[in-house]
């Protein structure tokens, strides 16, 4: 007989004990009825701005987030685990935005396209195989595509538009702050638009002559 309540006390865990997300985030007293919804509504101007911002940023690297983050953010409802993956997909990404900030293309004199990344003294191309001599003889001078103080800031804004689209998706909101406040709701709905803003403008006053890797305008220079 005093088997049986030990039995029933080591089989039932206390809620703080339970293996799954859903038990540990919980809470005992029952939720608001407005913690039931979406925690950051999604509003339309904040689609169609995202839209355009896309323009800005390599395609592989948002192809490759939109693939990712909703698995990975758990559709918004997240472990910490799911923030921790959330996290190092948005770092991969903009680490990526700032490394094809870097890259360039042109075409050759033997007519072949030529993608590589650009370096202090020119153009370091990738799929060329070539001797030194043969590649400056190819591509011509190659110096006009070495590395400037524009490329920086261009890789630093890069990285601050695919922060604005990748805050700008609800269910990376709902993850990465479950518990935001209205301020920081309205924070988190209205700073994308914001850097998303400043960013186009640098790019509209400053603009770039790179032909990077995975853009929209991939006309490659000629050599």
């Amino acid at each position: 007989m005093d088997l049986i309540p030990n039995a029933v006390h080591i089989q039932m865990p206390t809620p703080s004990q339970g293996s799954s997300c859903v038990a540990q985030d919980t809470p005992t007293k029952p939720l608001p009825a407005d913690n039931i919804a979406p925690k950051v509504p999604v509003r339309p101007a904040l689609s169609s701005s995202t839209s355009d911002l896309l323009k800005l940023l390599p395609t592989g690297t948002v192809l490759a987030f939109q693939a990712l983050a909703p698995s990975f953010s758990n559709h918004g409802m997240c472990c910490p685990a799911n923030q921790y993956m959330v996290l190092s997909l948005i770092a991969a990404c903009g680490v990526s935005c700032v490394l094809l900030s870097f890259t360039d293309s042109l075409v050759g004199r033997d007519g072949k396209l030529y993608h590589g990344m650009a370096t202090f003294r020119g153009f370091y191309p990738f799929n060329y195989t070539g001797t030194r001599e043969e590649r400056e003889a190819t591509l011509k001078d190659v110096s006009r595509f070495r590395i400037t103080a524009l490329d920086f800031v261009h890789a630093f804004f890069s990285a601050l538009v695919f922060l604005a689209v990748a805050l700008a998706d609800a269910r990376v909101q709902g993850c990465l702050w479950p518990d935001a406040g209205p301020d920081m709701k309205e924070l988190m709905v209205n700073l994308p638009l914001g850097i998303g803003f400043m960013s186009s403008m640098v790019f509209m006053i400053f603009p770039t002559t790179r032909k990077s890797i995975g853009y929209t305008d991939m006309t490659p220079h000629v050599a």
